[in-house]
C-alpha cells in the first residue's frame, strides 16, 4: 500500500516513537504526529522534539483537557456509568483523541491515520471504531498488528539501529495510562492476580494506611448533575477535578484493583487511581438518592450499566449512547444541590445532602405522628399488593 501522508496518534512512548520510522519505511509516507493533552502533565515534556528527531514532519499538540472533562467525563458521571467498578478513565479518552486525529487528517489531506495500540487491548477497538464512525473512508494503520517486532527489546533494537533515542529510562516496569481523571497500572508483577500491588505503585494518591489520621470534609455543589462548586466556591470543570484529585489523593481515596473482562475476550488485571472521580461519583449518587423518584432511579441504574458498556467498548459516537445521554439529561434536571463528603484513609462517604428539589419529606418519613400519612392506609395497600400470592396459595390449598 502506497500512502502519501499519515497522521499518527503520538504518546511519546516507545511504541509510537518506533512507529514513526516504521511507517515511513513501510509506506514511503510523510508522518505527522498528533499528541492530545488530556491532563497527563509532565508526560508531554519534550514530546515535540522527540517526534521530530524520529522523522515526523510536523507535530500537533492540542490541549483537550477542558473538552475531555466537560464533554466526556461529566456526561458519563451524570449517567452514573461504571464498568465492573472501573470509572472508564482510558475508555472515554480514546474517542476524543480519535475525533481530533480525524480532524487533523482532514486538515492535512492525509490518506490514513495510525495508532500505537496493541492487538490484545481495548484501545485498538476504541480508536478504529471512532474513526469509522466519523470518516469511514480514512484508512487506519495499526503497526502492532503488522510489524515483526515481537517485544519491547525488539523495538529498542529497531530504533537504535536507526540512531533513534528511545524513551526507556523509566525504572517502573508497568504499562500506564494517565489523564486528568485517572492513572492505570498494568503488567509486570500485577499480571498475577495473586500479587498485591507494591506500596510504591501509587503516584496520584497516598496509600490509605499512610493517609492523615484526621478526616477531611468537602462540600460539592451540583447543578443539574454537573459539579460546579467546592465548599461554596465556583470552579471551572478542569480546576474542580484537579482540586478534588489533590484533596482525595492526600487521603488515599480512589484505589481500584480489579480483574476485568476486556472487550476482546480476555480477562486482565488492572490497578486504577481515580481520586477525584471516586468522590464525585459517590457524591452524585447521594444527591440522586434525594432527588430522583424510585422508578426513575431504578431504571437509570439499568441505563447506567448499558451506558458503561458502550463507553468501555468505544461506542461513544453510537446512536444508542447518544439516545441514552438524552435520557440521562432529562433525569438530571432536578439533580441540583450540595453534598458534604467525608474523606478518611481511603474511604469517602456522604455525611450531608441538601437540595431545593428534595423528594424527602420529613413529615411523611418520620416515625412519629403525621397528618400527612395515615398508618391505616397501608392495610389496604398490603392486601392488594399480596393478592396474587394469596390467590396462588389458595389454589395450592385446594390441590389445583
Amino acid at each position: 500500500m502506497q500512502l502519501k501522508k499519515v497522521v499518527l496518534a503520538y504518546s511519546g512512548g516507545l511504541d509510537t516513537t518506533v512507529a514513526i520510522p516504521w511507517l515511513k519505511e513501510n509506506y514511503g509516507c510523510e508522518v505527522i504526529c498528533f499528541a492530545a493533552d488530556v491532563g497527563q502533565d509532565e508526560e508531554l515534556d519534550g514530546l515535540e522534539e522527540r517526534a521530530l528527531k524520529c522523522g515526523a514532519s510536523k507535530v500537533y499538540i492540542r490541549d483537550l483537557t477542558r473538552e475531555f472533562v466537560e464533554d466526556f467525563i461529566f456526561p458519563t458521571l451524570k449517567a452514573g456509568a461504571v464498568y465492573e467498578g472501573y470509572l472508564l478513565g482510558t475508555s472515554f479518552a480514546r474517542p476524543l483523541i480519535a475525533k481530533h486525529l480525524v480532524e487533523i487528517a482532514h486538515q492535512e489531506g492525509a490518506d490514513a491515520v495510525a495508532h500505537g495500540a496493541t492487538g490484545k487491548g481495548n484501545d485498538q477497538v476504541r480508536f478504529e471504531v471512532t474513526v469509522q464512525a466519523l470518516d469511514p473512508d480514512l484508512k487506519v494503520i495499526a503497526p502492532w498488528r503488522l510489524w515483526d517486532l515481537k517485544s519491547r527489546e525488539d523495538e529498542i533494537a529497531y530504533a537504535r539501529s536507526r540512531g533513534i533515542e528511545v524513551p526507556v529510562a523509566e525504572k517502573r516496569p508497568y504499562s500506564t495510562d494517565r489523564n486528568i481523571w485517572h492513572l492505570s497500572h498494568e503488567g509486570a508483577d500485577l499480571e498475577d492476580p495473586a500479587n498485591a500491588p507494591p506500596e510504591d505503585l501509587y503516584l496520584l494518591l497516598t496509600p490509605p494506611e499512610k493517609a492523615p489520621d484526621r478526616a477531611a470534609f468537602v462540600e460539592i455543589g451540583f447543578e443539574q448533575g454537573i459539579p460546579r462548586k467546592l465548599d461554596g466556591k465556583e470552579y471551572d470543570a478542569v480546576s474542580l477535578v484537579r482540586t478534588l484529585n489533590r484533596l482525595a489523593g492526600e487521603h488515599g481515596v480512589g484505589i481500584l484493583d480489579i480483574v476485568e473482562n476486556r472487550l476482546v475476550g480476555m480477562k486482565s488485571r488492572g490497578v486504577y487511581e481515580t481520586p477525584g472521580g471516586t468522590v464525585l461519583y459517590a457524591a452524585h449518587r447521594a444527591l440522586e438518592s434525594l432527588t430522583l423518584d424510585r422508578n426513575t432511579m431504578h431504571f437509570k441504574e439499568i441505563v447506567a450499566q448499558r451506558y458503561a458498556e458502550l463507553v468501555y467498548d468505544g461506542l461513544w459516537y453510537s446512536p444508542l449512547r447518544e439516545a441514552l445521554a438524552a435520557f440521562v439529561d432529562e433525569t438530571q434536571k432536578t439533580v441540583t444541590g450540595t453534598v458534604k463528603m467525608k474523606l478518611y484513609k481511603g474511604s469517602c462517604v456522604p455525611v450531608g445532602i441538601t437540595s431545593p428539589y428534595s423528594l424527602y419529606h420529613q413529615g411523611i418519613a418520620s416515625f412519629g405522628y403525621s397528618e400527612l400519612y395515615d398508618h391505616r392506609d397501608s392495610a389496604g395497600f398490603i392486601n392488594l399488593f399480596a393478592l396474587p400470592l394469596k390467590v396462588r396459595a389458595l389454589m395450592r390449598k385446594e390441590g389445583k
